[in-house]
């Protein structure tokens, strides 16, 4: 008489895709990652369900036994592993995943349909959360459940489902409209840079001048920057529209060089706005300024805050941080709250006045993707005259 098999399937690596899989009743089922911890919650799932129903799973569903909760966690898993992903990885997609872990967590990912996304939309608008940012917070929903598809881990008509929900449209919906971005007026601007760090007020007359979007000022390095002409030209590996294969060169004019001309550095790949120097700079001019002198245990205190200081500060300034300093000096000026982005909107204002929407569109990268080829040797030469002239 043959032995009785008893034992259980075992958790392996499929080479190809890496990711762990688990064979139960002649059909392989993919849980994640090879070695994740969402594999492995999937595994023990999957085996104690098999078990409880006389080694037969209760659905063929291969999203029948996996939780909102674990799929959030395995996105979560992979969007901390791209680099593409980090900008936006605590300011949208972080809010987004609690959500709808907050309602959802417990949900087997096979149930959560157009309802439940719309009953997570409602939520937020009756937080009073804009148009806008709702239908973003939505999008990273539904991007959480499409990598779940394209990983084998959701089954392709959960996804079609939730697509079936349309965004918010104007004028159409509770939710709240924001304004638009308007242009800052540059004599609020002027009355604002006094009360700026010097490092940080430099970085608002370069994004005047460049029209340059915050993060690309932010990221600037010397290596991106072609000194070799009469107008520099700043070349970004890496910018908003990069992943669409859209070039991204900003032309520096004269009045732009002489700023950033302070800020080259031998090391290429350094940032050039630095925060370090912002501050070394804010506590030179508070030494100036102090008249007491200097007793021997206050250069101690100096020399070990030198050495060991506080805080560490980031190697170059995020735009919150860059944003965060400007609303605090207009506050100090009496000046109406602006952000960067308004700088980038009075740029627009300026060359679309003088130059056209061509002249515009060129000087600040917008180009559609099915015109790039086109027109990028004529955007480039056109971009070099006008910062030649206005830069």
């Amino acid at each position: 008489m043959p032995a009785t098999r008893s034992s259980t399937p075992s958790y392996r690596l499929h080479k190809p895709s890496g990711q762990a899989v688990v064979t139960l009743n002649g059909r392989d089922h993919y849980l994640g990652e090879h070695g994740s911890k969402v594999s492995r919650i999937r595994y023990d799932r999957l085996i104690a369900e098999w078990l409880a129903h006389g080694r037969r799973l209760p659905s063929d569903s291969a999203s029948a036994s996996l939780l909102v909760e674990e799929l959030i966690l395995a996105y979560w898993e992979h969007c901390g592993a791209q680099p593409y992903h980090r900008a936006t990885l605590q300011g949208t997609i972080k809010p987004a995943l609690r959500r709808l872990n907050k309602l959802y967590a417990e949900l087997p990912i096979g149930e959560f349909g157009p309802r439940q996304l719309k009953t997570l939309r409602e939520s937020m608008i009756d937080e009073d959360l804009s148009r806008g940012y709702v239908n973003t917070q939505i999008r990273w929903m539904k991007a959480c459940v499409r990598w779940g598809v394209e990983e084998g881990l959701v089954e392709p008509s959960v996804l079609a489902g939730l697509d079936a929900v349309r965004g918010l449209r104007m004028g159409r919906s509770r939710a709240r409209e924001t304004e638009p971005v308007r242009p800052v007026d540059d004599a609020v601007v002027e009355a604002t840079l006094p009360h700026l760090p010097e490092v940080v007020a430099d970085m608002v007359r370069v994004q005047r001048l460049t029209g340059m979007r915050p993060g690309e000022l932010c990221g600037l390095t010397t290596g991106q920057i072609d000194t070799s002409g009469e107008v520099w030209v700043a070349t970004l590996r890496k910018h908003k529209t990069s992943h669409h294969g859209h070039e991204r060169s900003i032309p520096i004019g004269p009045r732009a060089q002489a700023i950033l001309g302070r800020y080259l550095r031998p090391e290429l790949d350094a940032r050039l706005f630095s925060p370090e120097e912002s501050e070394a700079k804010r506590r030179k001019v508070l030494r100036a300024a102090n008249k007491t002198p200097f007793t021997p245990s206050r250069r101690a205190r100096d020399r070990k805050r030198q050495r060991r200081p506080q805080r560490r500060l980031n190697d170059r300034y995020t735009t919150g941080a860059y944003a965060s300093a400007i609303a605090r000096a207009a506050r100090r000026a009496g000046q109406p709250h602006w952000t960067p982005n308004q700088l980038r909107h009075s740029r627009a204002t300026e060359l679309r006045k003088a130059f056209g929407l061509d002249g515009a569109g060129a000087i600040l990268g917008h180009a559609r993707l099915e015109t790039t080829q086109i027109y990028a040797e004529r955007n480039r030469e056109l971009a070099t005259r006008i910062a030649a002239q206005t830069g």
